[in-house]
């Protein structure tokens, strides 16, 4: 299923701001992936950046993509995900926040962020990032008006290092407000895998910068998890995976262990 808005941003033959997966699925579980994908829209041209700079970690949240599929199959959930770049316009973060469309990331500037006008970022936020976040909510309400559990699956994915620290943990679940008995099960089973460091709250610690989880399970007291999983892990298929099957596993039997 596809969505489309009419700001005028985004041509017609271009990706539809919001992508689903599974739409159908059955089960409590609901994943998201807020920076799926690295397109740019042809009427912002490349951002100013370099090709590199367009398909490293800063564009996007590589192999979440394709985890996320994988997943959604696993655990029949519906997966919505949006595939434009984080550097058009950052889906996990309020469209106020300085993080919305950066000019800078990780040491790469962003020439056609700088000085962005507030109607441009506007027009970016109409063409993505409230399509996307009214998918989430109408399926949320859906659900709710179903009666259907919804368990909230919020996918990331982290380099290996950053600013020259290697990161051990292969997968991270974060958490903050809310009902986090999901999260909390769910790093109790993860950390029982052999040969799996996991990390609670790491590498990034779920905070008032994010803004999907809290706008989405915060709200409507869905219990939920945010999981990052290390990129060297989703760099084929085999790892994705094995990545999907440990997720998968520990999902259920964290549903299992809290009785949701």
């Amino acid at each position: 299923m596809m969505t489309r808005s009419d700001s005028g941003l985004l041509g017609e033959d271009e990706p539809a701001p919001v992508l689903s997966f599974n739409a159908a699925g059955g089960s409590p579980f609901l994943v998201t992936g807020d920076h799926a994908g690295n397109a740019i829209p042809r009427a912002l041209g490349d951002l100013g950046l370099s090709e590199a700079d367009r398909t490293r970690h800063i564009a996007w949240d590589l192999g979440v993509r394709e985890l996320g599929m994988a997943l959604a199959s696993a655990l029949d959930a519906p997966f919505i995900h949006q595939p434009y770049s984080r550097l058009v316009i950052d889906c996990n973060r309020d469209p106020g926040h300085p993080e919305a469309a950066p000019a800078l990331s990780d040491g790469s500037e962003v020439p056609r962020n700088a000085d962005l006008a507030a109607e441009a970022l506007v027009a970016r936020v109409e063409a993505i990032h409230a399509p996307y976040h009214r998918q989430i909510a109408r399926t949320l309400a859906s659900r709710r008006a179903a009666r259907r559990p919804t368990i909230l699956l919020a996918l990331h994915s982290f380099t290996p290092a950053l600013g020259g620290v290697m990161r051990p943990w292969h997968v991270g679940i974060l958490h903050d407000q809310g009902d986090t008995r999901l999260a909390r099960a769910s790093l109790a089973a993860l950390t029982a895998c052999p040969n799996v460091i996991v990390g609670d709250n790491e590498p990034y610690r779920m905070d008032d910068t994010d803004y999907s989880v809290p706008r989405h399970a915060y709200e409507h007291g869905l219990p939920y998890a945010e999981i990052e999983v290390r990129q060297d892990l989703l760099v084929d298929a085999a790892g994705i995976a094995a990545c999907s099957g440990m997720l998968c596993a520990a999902f259920w039997s964290a549903r299992e262990a809290v009785g949701l």
